[in-house]
């Protein structure tokens, strides 16, 4: 798992974005051809939310979701799961609930939550961690500008092993401040998540030099 000082280190250079850069916007089936003439990404070249996936094992996940300006990335969990995000340009609302109560008894998750984040992000920030049942495990983003958010799951979802990702509602309660009651919804139908691909420097992990 990545350590929080090593992470406050990273740009959007070091995995293959130009925040500036002049590329045409990429597609889900992008190749390095939508890249710019230093090899790399532009930031602001991407029209929907477009994940670049740069790797996965059984323990973590790594990866960087672009999100255009005005873009919302919706509430959404992490089951059992350690999440690193790091905010590496532009700015974005991020709001953030950790339960208090749930009920899992039925066909649909619902239950209080307390918000732990509202507040906007804007780069440079320091990277964010939270845990399973703490520091903001139900989150979301809205992009006020074009934005890049690296983020890196241990261990990574999985339906298999019970870690899918469920999105939520939340309804403020007036009468408490900072809380609200979450219900579990589909995935949103207007939700498009495209794919570009990870031209940044390849990643080395431990189980590569188990056999040098």
């Amino acid at each position: 798992m990545f350590e929080l000082n090593f992470a406050d280190k990273i740009e959007a250079m070091d995995v293959g974005i130009d925040e500036f850069g002049l590329c045409d916007s990429p597609t889900s089936d992008a190749t390095v051809d939508s890249s710019n003439s230093k090899g790399l990404l532009g930031g602001q070249g991407f029209s929907e939310i477009t994940y670049i996936h740069i790797h996965e094992c059984d323990y973590f996940s790594m990866g960087v979701f672009c999100i255009p300006a005005g873009k919302v990335f919706p509430l959404h969990d992490h089951p059992g799961m350690t999440v690193l995000s790091k905010l590496l340009y532009g700015s974005a609302y991020v709001k953030a609930y950790d339960w208090i109560a749930l009920d899992c008894a039925g066909s649909q998750t619902i239950g209080l939550a307390g918000r732990v984040v509202d507040e906007v992000f804007k780069a440079p920030h320091e990277p964010s961690i939270l845990f399973p049942r703490s520091g903001g495990n139900i989150h979301s983003f809205t992009a006020l500008t074009p934005c890049a958010i690296l983020d890196v799951l241990s261990p990574p979802y999985s339906e298999e092993f019970g870690r899918p990702s469920t999105y939520f509602s939340d309804i403020p309660i007036p009468s408490l401040n900072g809380y609200a009651i979450l219900e579990e919804k589909p995935m949103p139908s207007d939700l498009v998540v495209q794919g570009a691909p990870y031209l940044g420097p390849s990643i080395v992990t431990v189980d590569d030099y188990v056999g040098v």
